[in-house]
């Protein structure tokens, strides 16, 4: 194929992802208010399937500190007149973009995939595979976890009591996107060492050496993701982090492997 027979695939494919996301924004556009009182604010209110874990393991272990035993809720308030209808727009756009991603690793392998020899082919369905898991996965842990874990925090920490902790929607908002979305690419760090890895920018020798330097960087990391004062809740964001450091050693190669195999196969 010519350059430009390329760019008009690459623009069929833009097409297509543009239309997928449009076509399931509008159906969350239709089913927000559901979507978000079930959804959206369940982390505002006392009975979420994560504080309810947390008493339970209070209870078992007899735990009588605030943090396994808090009775916790949220209520939200607007000042923007326009703020519920702009919010209902961009809430579905974003939700849509994270349901669409499975689909934007499809057509983003089905792109590149005639341009792979046979032994890159199963490397990188691998790894576009692996990246759409560990994605949700982040997605997931940021929702159930880190989220309400740094809402229970924040709402209720008071600089001083004569200033009384009233939320707004859209600070809510702009902090539920930025914390799920940002556990969700901070879980694809495999998948873009492997890609580093394939153009000659890092190896399993380098992310074996500079590891005590990744530790801190990664605790630094989860402390401006989850800016609670707690160690669990930087626990949570900074362990799963270092396993995928740990991941994405195991992917990558080893240099002199690759140069053993390839001289085999001349």
């Amino acid at each position: 194929m010519t350059f430009w027979d390329h760019l008009d695939e690459l623009r069929k494919v833009l097409f297509r992802v543009i239309g997928i996301w449009f076509i399931l924004a509008i159906g969350y556009f239709v089913a927000m208010p559901f979507l978000f009182d079930n959804v959206i604010l369940a982390p505002c209110h006392n009975d979420f399937i994560f504080y309810d874990l947390l008493r339970l393991i209070g209870h078992k272990l007899d735990l009588k500190d605030e943090f396994f035993t808090q009775e916790f809720h949220v209520n939200l308030i607007n000042i923007n007149l326009a703020a519920p209808f702009f919010v209902h727009m961009s809430t579905a756009f974003w939700m849509s973009v994270v349901t669409a991603m499975p689909y934007l690793f499809f057509e983003v392998w089905k792109f590149i995939n005639p341009a792979l020899y046979p032994n890159e082919r199963k490397g990188v369905q691998k790894a576009l595979t692996i990246g759409t898991v560990m994605f949700y996965i982040g997605v997931l842990l940021g929702y159930f976890m880190v989220y309400p874990l740094t809402l229970r925090f924040l709402s209720t920490y008071h600089l001083s009591s004569q200033i009384e902790n009233v939320i707004s929607l859209n600070s809510y908002i702009d902090n539920f996107m930025m914390l799920v979305l940002c556990m969700g690419l901070a879980f694809e760090l495999p998948l873009v060492t492997w890609l580093l890895s394939l153009l000659g920018l890092v190896n399993k020798s380098f992310l074996r050496k500079y590891r005590r330097h990744a530790v801190v960087i990664i605790v630094i990391a989860a402390a401006v993701i989850t800016p609670t004062g707690d160690p669990f809740t930087l626990s949570v964001v900074a362990i799963p982090l270092y396993f995928l450091y740990e991941m994405s050693i195991l992917m990558i190669r080893d240099k002199q492997k690759e140069i053993d195999e390839n001289n085999d196969i001349e």
